[in-house]
């Protein structure tokens, strides 16, 4: 992409926390911040990715299937150690270009879920590099992009929003009779997100937030019974999703109950705990 229109994406995706309009609109999309190869210098990147569950993504070097390599592949592997935006949260990654079969299961299942993939491959003699960018635990919490706690949960929260109503577009769009492999890692990845969100709301901040603001514990308690019931409906997606002949249409009802729920849930915290929490 020329450097203007990456430079006015990048400006807008942090401006409004990952959400950006026009061509990237719907896209998971993240700022990859590497180490010039030549110049040592940081240079930043929009580029789409894949959940790959766990403490990685996965991100395709494609260019849009021109001849070469983009420059900033040649920049992770001479300075693997690379910075990702997520729009929620800032975070150091380790870049591994993966091989092999590997490499080739990943495309393959890049491909099911947007066979543009397959049209870049097709442009251009190179086999299109897979990266995994593993994160690198810090220790400590979080890094969040945001000026307040208040600010934080809803950062986090809307996040959350958009990555279910991708999730839900893309289980629209499907016609087959099983879920895609990349909608499968989709939809686990997000549960596994969720499962520690809440897990690190329910042993840290509401602990914290009942010892400072005992007036909120009816609050506090409802929020508390909320994260069980959507750890149940987390489940039961889950269960759903995991089998290999998954029924699409299951599987849709799974992510319908608990997109009604989560709503309701997210908003009642942020009408309960923003304002308590910017006051501090």
């Amino acid at each position: 992409m020329p450097h203007d229109f990456n430079q006015q994406v990048i400006e807008e995706f942090r401006a409004n926390k990952g959400r950006v309009g026009g061509y990237f609109e719907g896209a998971r999309l993240l700022l990859l911040t590497t180490t010039g190869a030549r110049t040592g210098r940081p240079h930043t990147t929009p580029v789409g990715y894949l959940p790959d569950g766990g403490d990685r993504v996965l991100v395709i070097a494609s260019a849009a299937g021109a001849p070469k390599h983009p420059a900033w592949f040649h920049n992770l592997l001479a300075n693997p150690q690379v910075t990702i935006e997520s729009g929620a949260f800032t975070y150091e990654a380790r870049a591994v270009a993966l091989e092999g079969e590997e490499r080739d299961r990943a495309f393959a299942r890049a491909v099911e879920a947007d066979p543009g993939w397959a049209a870049y491959q097709e442009k251009t003699e190179r086999v299109i590099p897979v990266v995994a960018l593993h994160e690198i635990a810090q220790g400590g919490p979080p890094n969040i992009n945001a000026s307040s706690m208040g600010e934080a949960i809803k950062v986090v929260h809307d996040a959350f929003r958009r990555e279910l109503a991708l999730i839900r577009e893309e289980m629209s769009k499907g016609g087959g009779t099983t879920l895609g492999a990349q909608l499968r890692v989709n939809c686990l990845t997000f549960c596994a997100g969720l499962h520690n969100h809440h897990t690190g709301e329910d042993i840290g901040m509401f602990p914290v937030l009942a010892d400072r603001h005992p007036e909120f514990a009816p609050a506090l308690d409802r929020l508390g019974e909320e994260h069980e019931r959507i750890a149940e409906l987390v489940e039961d997606l889950r269960r759903v999703v995991s089998d290999e002949d998954a029924d699409p249409a299951a599987a849709r009802t799974e992510v319908e109950r608990l997109t009604t729920a989560l709503e309701a849930h997210l908003t009642y915290e942020e009408e309960q705990l923003i304002p308590v929490l910017d006051a501090v």
